[in-house]
């Protein structure tokens, strides 16, 4: 389970969050650009502090201003997606993927079997010796999902994980996301600004303005509060959406 009640002033104002996702369950935070869905991502793995409050993953206290822990990222047990799926183009998809298990100082062995796993889990077996500089964007999707996986995390942050991908082809992939998450069995957040992510990858949804989260619940439950302007654009969307399916 993680627990998150921290907060942390912005440039434009102050972030104030608290948040519990239990196992297995996926949250899908949405929200304006800017609204700080990104750092939230951020101050859950490390890469930014809180100026206060606690955060605490499957038992252990990751950061604390009371007690003055701040646990390095790379030590959190998070695998964090990236919008730019943060991959090295000059290195093969193997390689890729078994870049994190290498700066762990993980056995040759173990990490032969354990990225084996992953490529055939995600269909990458094929691809393993080629360079990712020259996938495709839903191949480059999961050879991102694959390196944070192989690392057996706590927790998946998920960074608009199909924002690189061909619409025509995001349909499986988010399919295969899914899937993917519910075979991991960790809880897991979506930052995404795709309402179909939303309704189909999501157990809950928040809506974050200006650091806040302003409306909480089932993906359904959202979507029915249309006097908020965010949400009203979110139905509009899958309204056109529908209207483009005949």
């Amino acid at each position: 389970m993680l627990s998150v009640d921290a907060g942390k002033q912005l440039r434009d104002f102050s972030l104030e969050l608290s948040l519990t996702i239990r196992e297995r369950e996926t949250l899908v935070l949405i929200g304006e650009n800017g609204a700080g869905k990104s750092t939230v991502l951020n101050l859950i793995s490390g890469i930014l502090s809180p100026d206060r409050g606690e955060i605490t993953l499957a038992g252990r206290t990751l950061f604390s201003d009371r007690l003055g822990i701040d646990m390095p990222t790379e030590e959190r047990k998070i695998g964090h997606l990236f919008q730019s799926y943060a991959l090295f183009p000059h290195l093969s998809v193997f390689e890729n993927i078994a870049f994190g298990l290498r700066c762990r100082k993980i056995p040759k062995a173990e990490i032969a079997e354990r990225v084996a796993g992953q490529l055939a889990a995600l269909h990458l077996a094929d691809l393993a010796d080629v360079n990712v500089g020259r996938l495709s964007g839903g191949q480059r999707q999961r050879v991102a999902l694959a390196r944070s996986l192989v690392l057996q995390p706590d927790l998946l942050l998920l960074d608009e994980p199909l924002a690189a991908v061909d619409v025509r082809a995001q349909g499986g992939m988010r399919r295969e996301l899914r899937n993917r998450i519910r075979q991991a069995g960790i809880p897991c957040i979506i930052v995404t600004h795709n309402l179909k992510d939303a309704l189909e990858l999501g157990d809950r949804v928040c809506l974050l303005e200006a650091g806040k989260v302003v409306l909480e619940g089932t993906p359904d439950e959202v979507l029915q509060s249309r006097e908020n302007a965010f949400i009203a654009s979110f139905a509009c969307e899958c309204q056109h959406d529908a209207g483009n399916s005949y």
